[in-house]
């Protein structure tokens, strides 16, 4: 099966809004509905450095979302393309969707000039792990947050 991957539009939302919901389901998260509305209003404004892709199956169906967000680095003089979340539907798992999207961000990337794509995962995520290694470097980092 081959996706067609695309910018996300106003009128994906309720496509979209499983997905999202699915996703944090799986990270084991719950985000409000207003940083949601919050988060989808950004993607469809020119004016954030937010974008919002999906990916659809031969019948139109949405079926993985991929979210990146640009910015500065201290490291590099060009933007950087953090891709921030991804998903893909159970049931299309192993079909290359999830590869797909990651394709689309580094198309986005490269055309707004970016120097650098990255993106983290959870230790434990051994199905989307198998992907990154296959196709990125692993940079060894160790990601810390602290709760302000």
């Amino acid at each position: 099966m081959t996706a067609t991957v695309r910018p996300l539009e106003p009128s994906d939302r309720t496509a979209w809004e499983p997905l999202w919901k699915a996703y944090q389901r799986f990270y084991e998260v719950v985000i409000s509905a207003d940083t949601t509305d919050l988060t989808w209003a950004r993607f469809h404004d020119p004016d954030e450095p937010m974008h919002a892709l999906g990916a659809f199956d031969e019948d139109g169906r949405l079926v993985g979302i991929v979210h990146a967000i640009f910015h500065r680095s201290c490291w590099l003089p060009q933007w950087t393309c953090y891709l921030q979340d991804l998903y893909v539907a159970d049931s299309q798992r192993g079909l290359g969707t999830g590869a797909a999207l990651i394709d689309a961000v580094a198309a986005l990337a490269r055309a707004n000039g970016a120097g650098r794509l990255y993106w983290m995962t959870h230790e434990t995520n051994a199905t989307a792990r198998r992907l990154y290694d296959r196709i990125a470097e692993r940079s060894g980092f160790i990601q810390y947050r602290k709760a302000l």
